[in-house]
Order: structure tokens, then C-alpha cells, then sequence
């Protein structure tokens, strides 16, 4: 869990309570289709669980990122 992850918001926070409101601004999303990227840890993936139905993630920076350029893409 070394990389980081991309967190989207999909969703608006309004009629939803104050607590998922309050970890969306911790994750430092601002509104609907935001997205920031956070480290790959214990606290953060639990942040996003919380608001899971708020967001979608993608894992970045990870083991199968390394050794690959930026443009380059899996063979098939």
C-alpha cells in the first residue's frame, strides 16, 4: 500500500449528514467532480469507505504502474 489513490467525487454531498460532508472536505474534495489524490493508507481508504457512495477511487502509483512510461499501455 505504498502508492496513492484518486478520489472523485461523483456525487453531491447535499441532504447527506454533516460527518460525510466533513470527511469529503478532509479528503479535499470540493464539490462534484473534484478530484485529489491521497496516500495509500489505513486512514485515507477508511475515509473513503465512509463516503464510498459519494466517490469513485482508482489506485495509482502502485505495482502495476512501475516500470511502465506514462503513455505506455498493456499488451494484450
Amino acid at each position: 500500500m505504498a502508492g496513492k489513490l484518486r478520489v472523485t467525487q461523483v456525487k453531491s454531498s447535499i441532504s447527506h449528514i454533516a460527518r460525510n460532508r466533513a470527511t469529503l472536505r478532509a479528503l479535499g474534495l470540493r464539490g462534484i467532480g473534484s478530484t485529489v489524490e491521497v496516500p495509500d493508507n489505513d486512514a485515507t481508504r477508511g475515509m473513503v469507505r465512509q463516503v464510498r457512495f459519494l466517490v469513485s477511487v482508482e489506485e495509482t502509483g502502485g505495482a502495476a504502474d512501475r516500470g511502465r512510461s506514462p503513455g505506455e499501455q498493456e499488451k494484450s
